[in-house]
C-alpha cells in the first residue's frame, strides 16, 4: 500500500486523539501510514505523551489557535504521503478503512477529494453522513443525505459522485493538492472544508463518497452541539463562502436573501427558544461580512 498522511488536528484533547491513535495502530503501521498531529494553540510540548500510542508520527506544535482550516495546512505542508487523509481527531477508524479508500481513488482518476460514510460515534446504527446534494447558491442550502437514517447497508457498495465532502474525513491525492492548493483559512472553522471541494473542482477534479467503508464520529465534541463559537462562524462563513466562490450577481441575491429573510428568522427563533444568548453571535457573524474584505483572517478568535 502506498504511504498514506494522517493528518488530525488537536486541540486541548489529549484523550480524543489517542483514541484516535488507538484504532489506526490496531491495523496500520509505521510502513505505509504516518500521522501528523497538529496540536493547536499548545502551550507545552505533548509530544511524548501521543508517541506511545502509534509508531510513526509526526508532533507539530502551534502555540496559536489556528482554527481547523489553519492548523490542518501545517499538516499539509509536511505530509509525505501520496495519499493524505484528512481525520478530525474526534473520529475513530475500521479496519480496512484506508486500503478502501485508496482503491476507490486508484479505479477513478477524476475523483479529487473522497469521504466515506460516517457514522455517530454513540449511536453506532445511526448514519450522520452519506454524501451531499448539489448546493443552490443563490440560498447556500444543501441536503445531507442519509442524515439520520439507520444504517441497514444501504449505502454498502455504493461510490459516487456528491456535492461536497464532509471535512471529518476526507482523501486526496497529494498530487492533487498540489496543484488545487491548501484550505483556506480565512474561514478559521467551518465552511473551509466546502471551499477546499471548489479549489478541487477549479482543477477539474470531481467529489466523490463511498459506502464502501466508514468512520465512526463523535459529533461536535471540540465546540459543543450548540456553542457561541458555532453560531458565530456558521452565519460569518456561510455568507464568506457565497462572496468568495459565486459571481457578483449570485452574491447580490444571496446577500440580500441572507440579511433580510434567512437571518432575521434565524435572530428571532434564538431568541424566543431556549438559546437566546446565541442571537447576539448569530448577528455578530452576519455584521463582520459588511466590515471586513473576503480574505480577512482571524487572529487569536476568542468568545467573550
Amino acid at each position: 500500500m502506498a504511504l498514506t498522511s494522517i493528518i488530525t488536528v488537536n486541540f486541548h484533547q489529549t484523550e480524543v486523539t489517542i483514541a484516535l491513535l488507538k484504532s489506526i495502530s490496531k491495523s496500520y503501521t509505521a510502513k505505509n501510514v504516518e500521522v501528523l498531529i497538529v496540536d493547536n494553540g499548545a502551550d507545552k510540548n505533548q509530544e511524548l505523551i501521543f508517541h506511545p500510542h502509534f509508531n510513526n508520527i509526526k508532533y507539530i506544535q502551534s502555540k496559536e489557535n489556528l482554527g481547523f482550516a489553519g492548523g490542518n495546512n501545517l499538516g499539509l505542508k509536511q505530509a509525505k504521503g501520496d495519499y493524505i487523509f484528512l481525520l478530525n481527531n474526534d473520529t475513530e477508524i475500521p479496519a480496512g478503512c484506508i486500503e478502501a479508500m485508496i482503491a476507490e481513488m486508484e479505479a477513478n482518476d477524476k475523483i479529487g477529494l473522497l469521504s466515506p460514510l460516517l457514522l455517530y460515534y454513540d449511536q453506532k446504527d445511526l448514519i450522520q453522513y452519506a454524501g451531499y446534494t448539489s448546493m443552490n447558491y443563490v440560498t447556500a442550502r444543501n441536503e445531507n443525505i442519509g442524515s439520520f437514517e439507520k444504517n441497514t447497508g444501504q449505502y454498502d457498495n455504493q461510490t459516487y459522485e456528491t456535492g461536497f465532502c464532509h471535512g471529518a474525513a476526507m482523501m486526496c491525492r497529494k498530487t492533487d493538492l498540489l496543484k488545487a492548493g491548501l484550505m483556506d483559512e480565512s474561514y478559521f472553522l467551518y465552511y473551509e472544508e466546502l471551499d477546499w471541494c471548489e479549489k478541487f473542482k477549479s482543477i477539474g477534479k470531481q467529489i466523490w463518497f463511498t459506502g464502501n467503508t466508514y468512520v465512526y464520529h463523535k459529533e461536535s465534541i471540540s465546540v459543543g452541539k450548540e456553542s457561541a463559537i458555532k453560531t458565530y462562524f456558521m452565519t460569518r462563513n456561510r455568507m464568506l463562502f457565497i462572496r468568495k466562490n459565486t459571481s457578483w450577481l449570485n452574491t447580490i441575491l444571496f446577500v440580500l436573501y441572507y440579511t433580510f429573510l434567512a437571518m432575521p428568522k434565524t435572530i428571532l427563533a434564538l431568541l424566543v427558544g431556549k438559546n437566546s444568548h446565541l442571537a447576539k453571535w448569530a448577528f455578530k457573524g452576519l455584521l463582520w461580512n459588511y466590515t471586513h474584505t473576503k480574505s480577512s483572517k482571524i487572529l487569536g478568535f476568542k468568545i467573550k
